[in-house]
C-alpha cells in the first residue's frame, strides 16, 4: 500500500481534495481544528504536522478506498512511497473480528488513531486495542466462577443464572469483580477513553450511530423495557466498529480511576435516561458499587492475538 514518507501542507491539502471534503468536514474526520487545517495547507511545502498528526493522516489515507487513493496520487505525484500491497483492498472499519483465545470473547480491532475525546471534543491520540463486541455475558461470567470459584452475583438463584438470561450482560458485578474477570481472561477493563473511542469512531460522533438522540437505538429508561436485555438486541444502535451497547443496557465499568478508590463508568444503562447514556458523559462509582444495571466488558492489546488475520 502507498504511503507519505513525510506529510505537509500540500499532501493535507491533497488529501482532503481526493476525499472531497471540506475543510470542516476533514478537520472533524481527523480530529483536528479547522484553524490547524487551514494552517497545513497555507504553510504548503513549509509545513510538517506533529508526529500524531502525521500518524493520524497515515491512518486516513490507509484506510481510504481505491477511487480516493488513486486521486491523491494524482493529486501528489510523486510524493507517494510505493508499498508491497498496492492491491490489497482496504477492510472496512470494524471487521477485524477475532475470537480471544482465552474466554472466546468475539472482539474487534479499533485502529490508532486521533479520536475527539469527552464533552469538549479534545483530539486525543489512542493506539491499537481490541475490544469486545459484546459486554460480558451471565454465561461468559459463569465460566469464570468454575474456573476459578469467585463468588457468583448474589441475584443468581443456587449460584446459576437464570436460563432466561443467558445472553443478558452480567449485573451486580462490583469493579473487583471485572477486574478479576479480565485478569483470568487474560484482558483488561478499557481506559474510558478507549470505551469512548470505540463508541464514538474517529469523527468523534454523539452517539455510535452517529449525531441524531434516537432513544429507540438502545436500551434506556424512555423505552420502557424494565430490564436487561440479549446483548444483539440494538443492531442499529452499533457503532462504527460494530460494538453493541456502547448507549444503554448497563454501565460499563472502566479501568480509569476518577478518584481514589473510585472508577469511571460509561453508557448509561436501562434504568437511566437517555441524556445520560452520551459516551462522552462522565460517571464514576465507588470499586464496591454493586447493582443491577452495571456490568463490563474487556480489552486486550493486539499482541494477544499474535498477528494473526482477523476471521
Amino acid at each position: 500500500m502507498a504511503t507519505v514518507q513525510s506529510w505537509s501542507g500540500v499532501e493535507v491539502r491533497a488529501l482532503r481534495e481526493a476525499k472531497r471534503m471540506s475543510i470542516r468536514e476533514f478537520a472533524a474526520h481527523l480530529g483536528v481544528s479547522e484553524r490547524m487545517i487551514s494552517k497545513w495547507e497555507a504553510g504548503r511545502e513549509s509545513i510538517r504536522p506533529r508526529p500524531v498528526n502525521q500518524a493520524a493522516l497515515d491512518t486516513c489515507l490507509t484506510r481510504s478506498d481505491p477511487d480516493t487513493k488513486a486521486r491523491f496520487s494524482l493529486l501528489t505525484g510523486d510524493s507517494l512511497v510505493p508499498g508491497s500491497g498496492e492491491n490489497v483492498q482496504v477492510e472496512p472499519i470494524g471487521s477485524s473480528q477475532v475470537h480471544h483465545p482465552a474466554d472466546g470473547s468475539l472482539m474487534v480491532k479499533v485502529d490508532g488513531s486521533v479520536f475527539l475525546s469527552g464533552p469538549s471534543n479534545t483530539p486525543v491520540w489512542i493506539p491499537d486495542f481490541y475490544i469486545d463486541v459484546y459486554p460480558v455475558s451471565n454465561a461468559d461470567y459463569a465460566r469464570f466462577i468454575v474456573a476459578t470459584g469467585h463468588a457468583p452475583p448474589h441475584h443468581w438463584p443456587d449460584g446459576r443464572h437464570p436460563a432466561e438470561l443467558v445472553d443478558h450482560p452480567v449485573v451486580f458485578v462490583t469493579w473487583e469483580d471485572a477486574a478479576a474477570y479480565a485478569a483470568w481472561a487474560g484482558k483488561a477493563l478499557p481506559t474510558s477513553q478507549q470505551w469512548e473511542k470505540a463508541a464514538r469512531g474517529t469523527r468523534g460522533t454523539v452517539y455510535p450511530w452517529g449525531d441524531q438522540p434516537t432513544p429507540a437505538k438502545c436500551n434506556v429508561r424512555e423505552n420502557g423495557v424494565g430490564q436487561t436485555t440479549r446483548r444483539d438486541c440494538y443492531q442499529s444502535g452499533a457503532s462504527p466498529y460494530g460494538v453493541y451497547d456502547l448507549c444503554g443496557n448497563v454501565w460499563e465499568w472502566c479501568a480509569t480511576e476518577s478518584k481514589p478508590g473510585r472508577r469511571e463508568l460509561r453508557g448509561g444503562a436501562w434504568t437511566s435516561p437517555f441524556n445520560r447514556a452520551t459516551p462522552s458523559s462522565f460517571n464514576d462509582a465507588a470499586v464496591s458499587m454493586c447493582d443491577d444495571d452495571t456490568g463490563f466488558r474487556c480489552v486486550a492489546p493486539v499482541e494477544a492475538f499474535g498477528g494473526r488475520e482477523a476471521k
